[in-house]
């Protein structure tokens, strides 16, 4: 069994947590049944961009890191306090594990951001919100990543995206690096993604 870590900030994006939910919940009941997700925050109950709340099932102390095999990371709104959980010491001590021992990190959107505030990603190919009007792909180079101006961009094991539009692409690309091609292609068919 693969456990999932999915660390959620307050003031993330729902619809950004739960396509790792879905198809990683998919996935467990009617793929290959490898993949067992568990939502881990700060706080016993997390407010989302827009007051939808939420109640993580474990907090971040209760856990031991090392029992998790990949982590995957929606992004958020600053309105909505965003950065306050994501840029914490306990979010990147989290992040530097994962990036230490070479297992996968998925983001979505805005989420990249945490992964250059803790210096992951100098000279390493990258991506975060990129439309227009943000400031946030000069925000992520100024981390020194090499800013990549793709939808999706996967280095190594890590996985970034440039916006909520890309969500489920995110975490499907996690489930085939999890899985395998196949089983990925079965759990999105039985999903309705042709």
């Amino acid at each position: 069994m693969k456990k999932i870590l999915l660390l959620l900030a307050n003031g993330f994006e729902a619809v950004e947590a739960s396509v790792f939910t879905d198809v990683l919940g998919w996935n467990k009941w009617e793929g290959d049944g490898t993949t067992d997700v568990v939502t881990v925050g700060l706080h016993e109950q997390l407010e989302c961009t827009w007051n939808f709340k939420v109640t993580p099932e474990k907090l971040l102390h209760e856990i031991v890191v090392e029992d998790f095999d990949a982590l995957a990371i929606p992004g958020g709104f600053e309105e909505a306090g965003f950065y306050e959980d994501a840029f914490s010491e306990e979010f990147q001590a989290v992040v530097r594990h994962f990036d230490e021992h070479k297992k996968p990190i998925a983001t979505i959107c805005v989420a990249s951001l945490i992964l250059g505030h803790c210096g992951i990603l100098q000279h390493r190919q990258a991506t975060t919100y990129n439309h227009p009007t943000s400031k946030r792909l000069a925000q992520l180079k100024g981390y020194g990543a090499t800013i990549v101006n793709k939808r999706i961009v996967q280095t190594d094991h890590i996985i970034t995206s440039s916006n909520p539009g890309t969500a489920f692409d995110v975490a499907f690309r996690l489930l085939e690096t999890l899985t395998s091609a196949p089983n990925t292609a079965k759990v999105k068919e039985l999903m309705g993604f042709h």
